[in-house]
């Protein structure tokens, strides 16, 4: 591992740490913090970042599509470039295992080619057009020629939990570097190191493919001037993950501004899991163990970790919840990301067991080490009665720990599912005896999440087409959209329509001979055709 970074700001190709407030990484397995110092932005850094971006705007967003396709290839070949530096450097400041680094590396990666194949494709420009019909009666028709454009510079906030994937080329920046917006990414505190390289290896892409300065900018910012990235006029739109604290914060900056933009925020969920009486009887067992792996993977740091369980109470839910709480018990704890996640993860922990409604189930049987930040398993139970008497009950615990909601019978279970609030994940386990309840669930949860899931588990999030990462508030500020897969293109652009246009002064997308040969709807029909 390199032994010193810089702690710069990058603004554009230039490295910048002006700035006397410094800061360090700290390191949740060693109980220490790293030696290396990060800059806090200047005020003149800042905006020298803004205007930067401001001015390459115009620039960036009229080059080829398959141009940005070639910069985003670029980015990905020089993380691999940056080999066991990354690696070594990721796991010293968030304590999960190189393995899972790497497996997050290959997915940012994998992400940036697959937003590059999209550039290439074309289609993602949505272009529609209705030529003229000038002899129309009583009225001539115009010709009007539609497509997506970008909306101009995108703020992105660095994710704790995901420090390649969800953070400095992510895919908040990657969708919005191929919409052909500039993007300035706020790097998260915790894995500032981790930022460092990743934000170098942009740059290097950047100027490999000749883009213009300014396509990408990466700062250390206060929590005040995180506000100040939001509310300036430069910024048109915001990627973030995080608390619904924060993204709230955020959401409410954004709106109350002279021109109000969109916060794409992916904030809090509990990712219900329905376990219908059928499949239990089938795969008990199986599922004890399989939803245990689930609640504990990455320390249960997963925005789709699943945070309630719910079960109609008869024999065979009790075995389940005997396996359930064998498996628990034999899970190791594990370091968290950081401090403060620790923390408040163990301030929820203490307010659940002061609860007069809720039981212990099952606890790690490892005594958690405190110097290491690490979590400790933990599975608690209450009956669907109380569950509903008590909100609080149906708040997130980020780490790995579950509510089990133990239903009197089918219809109080669907009770509870229509009591929740918006959720990124739902999941159902059924049987072909299930079948009149499986499609009472269905209903449900069509209506509370953005991706249900049947007969598996939330945890794992494909990249690819299809995708659907976002569900309705408060798992997200806008259930519309998805922050995972192509779809997450559709964020950071808005419909331009042209009227009456010659054809020279159209954007290729939309001129006659179809230049960039891409489907396109004309007159009603989708066609590769020229006009």
């Amino acid at each position: 591992m390199i032994n010193k970074f810089t702690g710069a700001n990058y603004i554009g190709y230039v490295v910048s740490k002006e700035g006397t407030t410094t800061f360090q990484a700290f390191s949740p397995a060693t109980n220490r913090f790293l030696d290396d110092r990060f800059h806090l932005a200047t005020e003149k850094e800042f905006e020298q970042a803004l205007q930067l971006a401001e001015q390459t705007f115009v620039t960036y967003s009229a080059i080829a599509a398959t141009k940005r396709a070639d910069f985003l290839d670029a980015i990905a070949d020089e993380i691999i470039a940056l080999g066991d530096v990354l690696i070594d450097r990721c796991t010293a400041e968030t304590a999960l295992p190189s393995a899972r680094i790497i497996g997050e590396r290959a997915r940012t990666c994998s992400q940036l080619k697959l937003f590059a194949q999209l550039l290439r494709d074309g289609w993602w420009v949505d272009a529609r057009i209705d030529t003229a019909q000038p002899d129309r009666q009583p009225l001539p028709k115009p010709d009007i020629r539609r497509m997506l454009v970008p909306v101009g510079t995108v703020a992105v906030f660095g994710a704790s939990n995901f420090p390649l994937a969800f953070s400095t080329a992510g895919g908040d920046t990657v969708s919005a570097l191929a919409a052909g917006c500039p993007v300035i990414v706020k790097a998260h505190s915790s894995h500032p190191g981790t930022n460092e390289l990743i934000a170098s290896a942009i740059i290097k892409a950047a100027e490999k493919t000749g883009m213009p300065e300014g396509v990408f900018s990466s700062l250390y910012l206060s929590h005040e001037d995180a506000i100040k990235l939001v509310q300036h006029r430069a910024i048109k739109a915001v990627g973030f993950t995080g608390s619904r604290a924060v993204g709230m914060r955020l959401f409410h900056a954004a709106a109350s501004r002279p021109d109000p933009i969109p916060v794409f925020a992916e904030m809090s969920a509990v990712n219900p899991v329905v376990l219908l009486q059928g499949a239990l009887k089938l795969n008990n067992e199986k599922i004890a163990k399989d939803l245990a792996a689930s609640i504990t993977l990455g320390a249960g740091q997963f925005c789709t970790n699943p945070g309630l369980i719910l079960l109609i109470d008869d024999e065979h839910s009790k075995i389940f919840l005997k396996s359930l709480e064998h498996e628990i018990n034999s899970k190791e704890p594990a370091a968290m990301l950081n401090r403060n996640i620790y923390k408040v993860y163990n301030d929820c922990l203490q307010i659940r067991q002061l609860s007069s409604v809720v039981q212990l189930l099952a606890k790690s049987v490892k005594q958690a080490d405190s110097d290491r930040s690490e979590a400790q398993p933990v599975v608690y139970s209450v009956s669907a009665e109380n569950f509903l008497s008590h909100k609080e009950l149906s708040e997130e615990i980020f780490g790995p720990a579950s509510l089990v909601v133990v239903c009197k019978s089918n219809d109080e279970l669907c009770k509870v599912l229509s009591s929740m609030d918006g959720q990124l994940t739902a999941t159902v386990h059924a049987s072909a005896d299930d079948v009149l309840e499986t499609k009472a669930v269905v209903e449900r949860i069509t209506l509370k999440a953005g991706r249900v899931i049947y007969g598996g588990y939330p945890t794992g999030v494909e990249v690819c087409h299809s995708m659907q990462h976002g569900g309705p508030f408060p798992s997200t500020t806008d259930g519309r959209s998805t922050s995972v897969g192509t779809g997450a293109i559709y964020r950071f652009i808005r419909p331009l329509a042209y009227q009456d246009f010659p054809d020279h002064l159209l954007p290729d997308s939309l001129q006659n001979r179809n230049p960039l040969g891409i489907l396109r709807l004309i007159n009603g029909e989708w066609t590769t055709r020229e006009i």
